[in-house]
């Protein structure tokens, strides 16, 4: 015979931390209507969805939330929130929880691709010089290929261009073409644009490990040399 859940020996002190951290949480305007499963990429993933996860932490049962893989399914991308009649922000909820798990055991790939953004400026580990002769290269190549773009111009660090760009620091490594089109939209339409060589790349997965240090760091230093170093008044990143 079941035993039914006494929720008075239930203490739901995770909720109370994620209200301290993220005061609009609003967790307990939930109507559980389903709105937020309803749309998401996530949902009936390893058992779980938006509303029973919200659910579980209204209940207090913060143990079975903050050990829940289903965190890591999830992918913050906000249809929840942006559908939800309460507006209850679910991803910041689930970067908390992710935030409440040791370090060490957070998703490895996850976690190797922070610590590379880190120590590298990019999640692929990418050498800055290898980044930069690769643009050379690819740029190099349309203009002897293509007559329409011969006079293609890229730059890394170029002082007072107008916009400094982000792209996936994958595309050198795997798909160099790729670099290619956004290269000649940008030559087509004039655009005075330059690539920064101090934290380069379009991703952050420290802000999906949530890693709020990492995360932090990286972004310091890319604003540091984009405000100090090159004096660009627009920031574009292509992710």
């Amino acid at each position: 015979m079941a035993i039914p859940l006494e929720l008075d020996e239930l203490e739901p002190c995770f909720k109370d931390l994620v209200l301290e951290r993220v005061p609009a949480a609003n967790l307990d305007l939930c109507l559980t209507c389903g709105t937020c499963t309803g749309g998401c990429p996530a949902s009936e993933l390893l058992g779980m969805d938006p509303r029973k996860l919200l659910r579980m932490v209204q209940l207090g049962m913060d143990e079975e939330v903050k050990k829940t893989d289903w965190a890591w399914v999830c992918t913050m991308c906000g249809r929840c929130v942006n559908a939800c009649p309460m507006k209850i922000d679910i991803p910041r909820l689930v970067y908390n929880i992710r935030g409440s798990w040791p370090r060490e055991d957070r998703p490895k790939g996850i976690r190797g691709s922070c610590d590379k953004h880190i120590r590298t400026g990019n999640a692929m580990g990418v050498p800055t010089e290898d980044f930069i002769w690769t643009v050379e290269d690819v740029a190099e190549e349309i203009r002897e290929n293509e007559p329409r773009f011969k006079d293609l111009s890229v730059t890394v660090d170029r002082p007072g261009a107008y916009m400094a760009i982000n792209q996936n620091s994958r595309e050198p490594v795997t798909e160099p073409d790729e670099l290619g089109p956004l290269w000649k939209i940008l030559h087509l339409v004039g655009a005075d644009w330059t690539y920064p060589s101090v934290m380069w790349a379009g991703e952050n997965y420290c802000l999906f490990l949530a890693d709020d240090e990492g995360w932090r760091y990286i972004m310091e230093e890319f604003v540091d040399h984009i405000d100090n170093n090159l004096g660009c008044e627009l920031v574009v990143n292509t992710e």
